[in-house]
């Protein structure tokens, strides 16, 4: 896990160099005929990538995107309607029959739809129209690191090829440095304050809610934490009610609008008694664990995330577990 992780910026140094001619078709294309709907069909890891380029597609172009849940098709037979719609599936490995049953049905309705995946040759791969490999390499780890990350790219250079936005297509080129910089940042006080949590809250809003999804995962997968994601917003509806003297919290707040208001709310927890974790940039008042800044803030949660998968590995290990043998996990995950 470790070292996939920390492989992460070479592949997407290829990643950015390939598929040029393909994404500037699409981005044409959608910019030509742009879609009716959009929706978004992906689980676990994938669907957290899918929510980062969701977020930037609503934020961006102002075009609201769904998450589709699957069964509608694989089990209820929904008759749902495919004209002028445009259908993006996230996966590493491509098998799942329920990733791939909802793309043959948009594709044969007269969607538009689109793979974006790390096996280019996978059923899901086949089953689309237009198909955006990760070029992460072959990734052995159960616990997903650098093709998630390579997903944010993919997303991320969809988005800017759609929006034809020449400044994020410049960032996506400065991408790698900043990870290869992201990768070796010091998160030890997480393991320091982790080592012992049996529960834990990840908080993020905007563009950060995303890798909060994300890292909660993983603290379930590898470190055997039951860690809950929730927006900064939400967390007051409800949620904070578990909150009191000591009660773990992981606040990834990097640049951007809601950046504020994420630093509030850690300072709220703190005072409530909380053991507030702040991911921000260097200098940012109450961060403990540094996050690299990118050259467009619209990027800097990938750079958070690269941060916190050797920590979480890490922390893993802290913790007396084994973070490339998780319990009852296996790499390819098949459902209908």
């Amino acid at each position: 896990m470790l070292n996939e992780a920390r492989q992460a910026p070479a592949a997407i140094a290829r990643a950015l160099t390939a598929d040029r001619e393909t994404l500037a078709a699409l981005g044409q294309a959608l910019r030509a005929d742009p879609p009716n709907a959009v929706l978004t069909v992906a689980r676990g890891s994938s669907d957290h990538a899918a929510h980062f380029m969701a977020y930037l597609v609503m934020a961006r172009l102002g075009r609201l995107v769904t998450s589709l849940p699957m069964s509608l098709v694989t089990l209820y037979s929904s008759r749902l309607q495919c004209e002028g719609l445009l259908s993006l599936a996230f996966s590493q490995s491509g098998q799942s029959p329920d990733l791939v049953a909802p793309q043959r049905f948009f594709r044969a309705g007269g969607a538009r739809t689109v793979a974006v995946v790390n096996d280019a040759a996978s059923p899901l791969a086949e089953a689309a129209q237009w198909v955006l490999p990760l070029h992460a390499g072959a990734e052995t780890s159960v616990a997903a690191t650098k093709s998630y990350i390579a997903q944010l790219v993919a997303g991320a250079r969809f988005v800017a090829q759609w929006q034809g936005d020449a400044a994020l297509h410049g960032a996506l080129e400065a991408l790698p440095e900043a990870l290869e910089r992201a990768a070796w940042l010091d998160w030890s006080p997480m393991s320091e304050a982790l080592a012992g949590a049996d529960r834990l809250f990840v908080i993020g809003r905007g563009l950060s809610l995303a890798v909060a999804m994300e890292a909660a995962l993983k603290f379930k997968e590898v470190c055997g934490i039951q860690a809950e994601a929730f927006s900064g917003a939400e967390v007051k509806h409800g949620p904070m009610a578990l909150i009191d003297e000591g009660y773990p919290l992981l606040v990834f707040a990097p640049r951007g609008p809601a950046q504020a208001g994420l630093l509030a709310l850690a300072d709220e927890m703190r005072q409530r008694g909380a053991r507030v974790l702040v991911a921000a940039p260097a200098g940012t008042p109450g961060a403990e664990l540094p996050l690299a800044v990118t050259a467009n803030e619209d990027l800097d949660a990938i750079a958070a995330i690269q941060s916190f998968y050797p920590a979480v590995e890490a922390l893993a290990r802290a913790r007396g577990l084994d973070p490339d043998a998780p319990r009852h996990l296996s790499k390819v995950t098949r459902t209908h």
